[in-house]
């Protein structure tokens, strides 16, 4: 009878003690990368910023002429072989500026590339 007792009850209970610190501790391990993940992220905002202008630009040559479609498919292959391809950088700032320009600069050839001549 007493609660106390309880051998099977104080081994569930210790067993829920360790438990519980051990999701405690990987709650806070989460939070560190989490916090870690959104400042990188928030240091991308250049490039988000430039490759969703730099994509309307390039969705409005279909006002100049049909043909000139380009695909969203197609922008994101070009956008991840910017990643991929653009020169490192020192700094983080220097990456970012690396990666705007590279990424530009290749719209830039593939577009005119795929733009005729009247």
């Amino acid at each position: 009878g007493d609660i106390l007792e309880s051998k099977e009850l104080i081994e569930t209970l210790e067993y829920s003690k360790k438990t519980s610190a051990v999701i405690n501790t990987a709650m806070a391990e989460a939070a560190v990368t989490e916090k870690e993940i959104d400042e990188v992220r928030r240091s991308y905002k250049d490039y988000a910023v430039r490759a969703s202008l730099l994509f309307f630009a390039v969705c409005e040559l279909l006002v100049i002429d049909p043909m000139y479609q380009f695909s969203l498919q197609w922008f994101q292959q070009l956008a991840g072989l910017g990643i991929d391809n653009a020169p490192p950088g020192e700094t983080p700032e220097a990456r970012l500026l690396n990666l705007i320009a590279y990424f530009t600069f290749s719209i830039y050839q593939s577009v005119c590339r795929g733009v005729f001549e009247k």
